[in-house]
Order: C-alpha cells, then sequence, then structure tokens
C-alpha cells in the first residue's frame, strides 16, 4: 500500500497541494504571490505554457503546424497578439491551441510539483482550472473572485484592451458561479491589496499551517 504522501506510481507528493483559480484581472496573481511570501512554492500556469513553446520547442513547432506561419513572430517566438487574436475569434483553433499546449503545462507542472519534496506546501496557479476540469486534481482548492465590471475595468486601464476584448475575455471564461462549485475556499477581493493579503494570510493560518501541524486537509 502507498503511503499517503505517495502517488500510485511511487513519486512523492508534497505535504499540501492547493489549485488557485479566479478568472482574469481577479487578484489572483496578488494571491499567489503572496502565499509564495508565506513560504509556499507557486508553480505558475501562465508562465509554464510561455515556456512550452519557446523559440525551438516542440510546443511552437507543433503551434506553427496547427495554426500556421502567421502564429510565429519575426523573432521565431510565437506572436502571442495574433494568436490571441485568432483562438478567440475561432473556437476550432482555440481547441487545437490548448490540445498542444496544455497536456504539455499539465506534464510540465506535475513534474515541478512531484520535485518539491514531501514538506512542501505547493500552490499551482491555474487560470483554466476549472475548465479544464482539474479541481479534483488538488487537495484544496482557493478561487479569488471579483466583481466583473471592475475587473473590465482594471483590464482596459492596466493591459491597455478595449472594453470589448476585456468582455470577451471574462466570456471566454467559466463563470463566478462555476467557479464556486469547485472552490473549497472562497476569496472574494472586494476592498482592496491589503485586504486582499489579509485575506490571503487568514485562509494560510486556517488551511495550512494546521496541515504542517499534523492536521488533516480541511475539505468544504
Amino acid at each position: 500500500m502507498n503511503n499517503v504522501n505517495e502517488t500510485e506510481d511511487g513519486m512523492v507528493r508534497p505535504r499540501l497541494h492547493i489549485g488557485l483559480t479566479g478568472g482574469i484581472a481577479s487578484g489572483k496573481s496578488t494571491v499567489a504571490a503572496e502565499l509564495s511570501a508565506l513560504g509556499a512554492i507557486v508553480v505558475d500556469a501562465d508562465a509554464l505554457s510561455r515556456a512550452v513553446v519557446e523559440p525551438g520547442s516542440e510546443g511552437l513547432g507543433r503551434v506553427r503546424e496547427a495554426l500556421g506561419p502567421t502564429a510565429i513572430a519575426a523573432d521565431g517566438s510565437m506572436d502571442r497578439a495574433a494568436v490571441g487574436k485568432l483562438v478567440f475569434a475561432d473556437p476550432e483553433a482555440r481547441a487545437l491551441l490548448n490540445g498542444i499546449i496544455h497536456p504539455l503545462v499539465r506534464a510540465e507542472g506535475r513534474r515541478l510539483v512531484m520535485e518539491a519534496g514531501p514538506d512542501a506546501v505547493v500552490v499551482q496557479d491555474v487560470p483554466l482550472l476549472v475548465e479544464s476540469g482539474q479541481a479534483g486534481t488538488y487537495d484544496l482548492v482557493l478561487v479569488v473572485e471579483a466583481d466583473p465590471e471592475e475587473r473590465v475595468v482594471r483590464m482596459v486601464r492596466d493591459r491597455g484592451m478595449t472594453e470589448d476584448d476585456a468582455r470577451a475575455r471574462i466570456a471566454a471564461q467559466a463563470t463566478d458561479e462555476q467557479r464556486r462549485a469547485a472552490a473549497d475556499v472562497l476569496i472574494v477581493n472586494d476592498a482592496g491589496l491589503e485586504d486582499l493579503r489579509r485575506a490571503t494570510r487568514r485562509v494560510w493560518d486556517e488551511y495550512v499551517e494546521p496541515v504542517l501541524g499534523g492536521d488533516q486537509i480541511r475539505r468544504r
């Protein structure tokens, strides 16, 4: 029989494996940074999605084959602006891209999680955790939520998007209701950055510290 900290194939699991998700511009990155400062190892799916399509990678070659040469910028990297426009307008192209990138990201993410060690708290920051059906992968699912209209304001102000583009990005993701249904813990980001950081520290104190002290994982 495997130890509770081992997977079926004998790899060592971290002490606590948290899935972190939330809609675009919800404040998820702030929560991830605070969890990192508290001692968690953060595995960022967005960063991995960039790494698996670096110039010369198998992933980028497959993207070019699937989406055509316009997916590649003059410097040989993936043209993210061009690809982003294409996949948000074309569900078939989006499915092709996701079918290439998501398995590569999951494989690399799993490798990093299993390398963290048996005493680690690992947080996987996964924007599409709900959409990809990964909620059951984690010991605990933490969802960050913010008002959609405030998220539109942030995307226009901080990311240079048009309002229409911002709304399209939100519409392409899971709804707040779908994310809440997957959540073991919900953080509502509606009172500023310092309040968000305090809420994150409360989650750490209430859910993480007891596990590090030997208690069972609290789930809803």
